[in-house]
């Protein structure tokens, strides 16, 4: 199977996508499944896993119908509210359903950055292990040693670092990102998502400007723990789903075989847990 392992749909007239620029032109529109289906026809994309975008289990709820209509959705990345412990009830109703898969805070856009490490969100952290389920870990390199400290306290939580923590391409920051990304592929068990880099990255990208981040995350983590994600419609800020594909197939492409069917399906079907 080729998976992508991160996308989006979503429809802003919801009212609960808090972060999105009011009339921008590529975000602030919907995006269904209609949308997305040729492209993943015309790039022989089997399956697909739709993450979460806005803080409201009401989004996540509408993800959840979304799959159920659309057989090529292969699981969601909801949202709950750690700030609640009442909310393990809703946890467990969800993770009754088929097609969830687990759970993503956006801890990116919550201003205190030792929130994660708080001890009244810890029980989400102990009812994602106990319910099987998965953690989306949602940040920037700022966030690299918190996350480090986490995922150490909770090793058996099942973990996936989204778009390689958002390095700052644009400002030349590999050197402040590098080394927090070797530690925490060397001390926990988490796997990686090669997307999101040509949204760090400035205008006017090449494959040069991203190859080193995705060299360095494909050799801290090897390719059983990388799994790619097209992280669209966001990736239309800077590409095309078909450019950002074909830029990862680029930097990937002196990788052997059994590598790239890993990076492009193999690590997201087992970790997710995608039957064929």
């Amino acid at each position: 199977m080729r998976i992508d392992a991160h996308h989006h749909l979503w429809q802003p007239l919801r009212g609960d996508h808090d972060w999105m620029p009011d009339g921008d032109p590529i975000l602030d529109r919907q995006y269904a499944p209609a949308d997305l289906a040729p492209i993943l026809r015309r790039h022989g994309i089997d399956r697909t896993v739709l993450v979460q975008a806005a803080a409201t289990t009401d989004e996540t709820e509408y993800m959840l119908g979304l799959a159920d209509a659309t057989e090529w959705i292969a699981g969601v990345v909801g949202w709950v509210d750690f700030e609640d412990p009442s909310q393990r009830r809703t946890l467990e109703r969800l993770s009754r359903h088929p097609k969830f898969l687990g759970v993503r805070p956006m801890i990116q856009d919550i201003p205190d950055d030792h929130w994660m490490l708080r001890d009244d969100v810890a029980w989400g952290y102990s009812a994602v292990t106990e319910l099987d389920l998965t953690f989306d870990a949602l940040g920037f390199p700022r966030h690299l040693e918190n996350f480090h400290r986490l995922l150490t306290r909770h090793p058996d939580m099942r973990v996936v670092i989204d778009h390689c923590m958002k390095p700052d391409i644009a400002g030349g920051g590999f050197e402040t990102w590098a080394p927090g990304i070797a530690r925490l592929a060397r001390d926990t068990s988490a796997c990686i998502k090669l997307s999101g880099l040509v949204t760090e990255a400035a205008e006017g990208w090449t494959l040069d400007d991203l190859r080193p981040y995705a060299a360095h995350v494909l050799d801290v983590f090897g390719p059983d723990r990388v799994m790619w994600g097209s992280d669209w419609p966001v990736c239309r800020l800077r590409a095309e789903y078909d450019a950002w594909l074909g830029a990862a197939e680029a930097i990937t492409a002196d990788r052997p075989e059994e590598h790239r069917a890993a990076i492009f399906g193999g690590t997201a079907a087992r970790f997710y847990r995608i039957a064929a």
